[in-house]
């Protein structure tokens, strides 16, 4: 996705130019002007934000201890129940102040993360598990575990409500990332078997797949201005997490399988080029390049000439990195050519 900025100068020098007239040149800078007043910018403040929102969801999550089980079932409930409530109010009050929506959205992102505390709390006092019974709250966060079922779809159904009052593109991290989990964590509902390591990796993947082709229609939608915003980025960020970490985890059983997994990773690339999305970029090369190591390692083991190949071919490729910086236009131009039409319409322009 590209950024284009224009700053008065240069209106006024397509007018001077005779580019465009000085009833259009005033047009277009308050256009531009009332689209920048509403996109939030990054300041020195929104640091603060942002540190203090993880601070909040950190300590009311990952680094929660073993003590809290004082509190029992319906004080934990209780607590993450205030906390919610004091946070959306808070941040429905702050939602309509200008300069003020970046706050006001963490506010709401905190009330969405207390979701899982407030149904794990629910879940103890009645003793209402999907599974067998997972444990302390903070190996949530850590263990794969058929008990977290209820709590997962839960802070999904919670982010889904406070997406449909507030469209701030963050509340999409936490949907995304418990569906992560989720894609995990379901395989002992669905097959009855807790530790089923190969089903695990084959429902992470095609749940990460799942994920991905949704972030493309969403995608879609926000490069048409349906929706104000990313809302794409964090679902393709732990949609290709899932497929990527499931697929690599596959117990590869010969050659064809291996050489299967690099021309895979290969179709990530071309994919992250026609959507424009670092991600696929990133997943993609550390595949090949695992690929790669295999090669070196158990294939090519005693090879004198392998490491002489090998850095050529990575000449090669920052060659080719260079050539596609230079005629990066024309190559998603032709890629694009070349995906059937239905398809073509969910590609960014």
């Amino acid at each position: 996705m590209f950024i284009l900025e224009i700053t008065r100068k240069e209106i006024k020098q397509a007018v001077e130019e005779n580019i465009i007239s000085q009833e259009q040149g005033d047009k277009l800078w308050k256009l531009w002007d009332e689209r920048q007043i509403n996109e939030p910018k990054f300041q020195l403040s929104h640091l603060a934000y942002y540190f203090g929102a993880l601070l909040v969801i950190s300590a009311m999550g990952w680094f929660m201890n073993n003590t809290w089980n004082q509190f029992g079932g319906m004080g934990i409930f209780t607590i993450a129940v205030l906390y919610a409530v004091c946070f959306t109010g808070i941040g429905k009050m702050l939602w309509e102040k200008k300069g003020l929506r970046v706050a006001a959205g963490l506010l709401i992102v905190m009330a969405v993360c207390m979701t899982p505390l407030a149904i794990f709390g629910l879940e103890r006092a009645l003793g209402w598990w999907p599974h067998s019974e997972p444990g302390n709250y903070r190996s949530f966060y850590h263990w794969i575990r058929g008990g977290w079922c209820f709590i997962e779809v839960g802070t999904i159904v919670s982010a889904c409500i406070a997406l449909r009052f507030f469209s701030f593109p963050l509340l999409t991290a936490p949907l995304y990332l418990i569906l992560y989990f989720l894609s995990m964590d379901i395989t002992p509902l669905l097959f009855g078997v807790e530790h089923n390591w190969v089903i695990t990796r084959w429902v992470s993947l095609f749940f990460g797949l799942t994920m991905i082709v949704i972030s493309m229609f969403v995608d879609y939608r926000c490069q048409r201005k349906i929706y104000q915003g990313d809302y794409a980025f964090w679902g393709y960020l732990f949609g290709t997490l899932a497929f990527w970490s499931g697929l690599t985890l596959l117990d590869s059983t010969n050659e064809w399988s291996r050489i299967g997994y690099c021309v895979i990773n290969l179709g990530l690339l071309v994919l992250g080029i026609l959507l424009r999305r670092k991600v696929f970029l990133v997943f993609g090369t550390i595949g090949v390049n695992g690929y790669i190591g295999h090669l070196a390692y158990r294939v090519f083991n005693d090879s004198v000439w392998f490491p002489f190949i090998l850095s050529f071919v990575g000449i090669g490729i920052i060659y080719l990195g260079v050539m596609y910086n230079k005629n990066q236009n024309k190559i998603q131009a032709f890629l694009r050519e070349r995906v059937p039409e239905k398809i073509r319409r969910f590609l960014p322009e």
